[in-house]
């Protein structure tokens, strides 16, 4: 009876302290979004403005993984046995996809625009039963110097 009680009480002080790591997640990125405002990354092959000196030409890159905590996990089977969107894997893609992009940008100080973005997604752990335990996003892109 103590281990029913024991989980009971751990529960939701776990989801609650999760919830609030993943909150100041998103307000350091946040923050670190606002540094970067100006400096354009596009999937275009192409730089948008007209650069009549372009100095160099550099690849940029950068990754985070980012792990699914046990109570996104317990939700997310939930959601797949009624059916629907997935949230607590969304906001863990949208949070790993800032992520990389930020540290792509962050690796290309001095850049006037960033160029050829592209995005890869990969699960680097399963769990049991072929569960997603971590998730890596890897940005690479061109980054232009005048």
């Amino acid at each position: 009876m103590f281990d029913i009680y024991f989980f009971l009480l751990l529960f939701p002080i776990g989801f609650f302290v999760g919830q609030y790591l993943e909150w100041r997640h998103y307000q350091s990125i946040q923050k670190r979004e606002e540094k970067f405002v100006n400096l354009v990354a596009t999937s275009s092959k192409e730089p948008i403005g007209e650069f009549s000196r372009i100095r160099d030409i550099r690849l940029v890159q950068g990754s985070a993984v980012i792990s699914v905590d046990y109570f996104k996990r317990i939700l997310a089977a939930l959601r797949g046995f009624f059916g629907g969107n997935v949230r607590s894997y969304e906001t863990l893609l949208d949070r790993a996809r800032r992520e990389a992009i930020l540290r792509l940008k962050e690796s290309s100080f001095g850049a006037i625009e960033i160029v050829n973005l592209r995005i890869e997604t990969s699960s680097i752990y399963k769990g049991k039963g072929n569960q997603i335990g971590s998730v890596e996003v890897f940005a690479y892109a061109t980054a232009i110097y005048i």
